[in-house]
């Protein structure tokens, strides 16, 4: 039965950001991830784990940008001195929230930018922050996002990401498989699941095409969640979707597909 860790970001929006680990916890779940951390000391999200019970499995590193637009900068030309410290924020948070897999976004490049440029950025950034985050125990997550939520996005395929990881060494990079972009990117979810299952070392769900709960879209669960534990996966599985409605009445979903 998959491992399922709920994303404080999208899921019980109905509380200020701070409560939502103790109503994850009450909801059942034993581990939370969420995109960014560093509105908040690391030291308060550690009390707040610890208070509930609770493991942080995932969050992103500095995104740039974020109101202006950026998503991540680890393809930008130009960017790499803020990219490197950004990669230090990121596993001083690791550190204190005991957290062993930071995702590395790999941004939207401006208009123009050769993407030859854009992969030699993000191939030389991506093998100074494995290196980093090796050094500190950490591993670093790379995830294709698709072209419609993300328009630009330099990473957008799995088998992109899984050429980036060969390049890099899996045993420092891994790929985070996230349903919901794949499905929409490319289709065919479970069997490029199986051809990347040896390097997936996270894995992300939301119902396609409104990115909400499990059951409220196109894509067949009860198979996808099977082909998870027949392929041995031993990760977590983010929550990472939008609930339709209030947060833990939506939550019926679990019981319904068995997880």
């Amino acid at each position: 039965m998959p491992r399922l860790a709920a994303n404080l970001s999208m899921m019980f929006n109905e509380l200020p950001f701070l409560d939502r680990f103790e109503a994850a916890a009450k909801a059942g779940f034993k581990a939370v991830e969420f995109l960014f951390p560093y509105e908040f000391p690391a030291a308060e999200l550690k009390r707040r784990l610890d208070g509930a019970g609770l493991q942080q499995v995932l969050f992103n590193m500095p995104p740039g940008d974020w109101a202006g637009g950026e998503r991540g900068i680890a393809s930008l030309p130009g960017r790499q001195a803020a990219f490197r410290d950004g990669v230090k924020q990121a596993l001083d948070y690791a550190a204190a929230l005991d957290c062993r897999l930071v995702h590395c976004m790999a941004g939207i490049p401006p208009a123009g930018t050769p993407f030859a440029t854009a992969a030699a950025v993000y191939a030389a950034n991506l093998a100074w922050a494995a290196e980093q985050a090796s050094s500190a125990g950490v591993k670093i997550a790379i995830e294709p996002i698709n072209h419609r939520d993300m328009p630009g996005f330099h990473l957008n395929t799995m088998a992109q990401g899984a050429a980036v990881i060969a390049a890099i060494g899996a045993e420092r990079i891994g790929l985070q498989f996230d349903i919901y972009h794949c499905q929409i990117t490319e289709g065919d979810v479970t069997k490029r699941m199986e051809a990347h299952m040896p390097i997936i070392v996270h894995m992300q769900l939301a119902d396609v095409p409104a990115r909400n709960e499990p059951g409220t879209g196109e894509l067949g669960w009860e198979f996808i969640f099977r082909r998870i534990d027949a392929l041995g996966y031993q990760g977590w599985v983010g929550c990472e979707y939008r609930p339709a409605g209030e947060t833990v009445a939506g939550l019926a979903w679990r019981a319904r597909f068995g997880v």
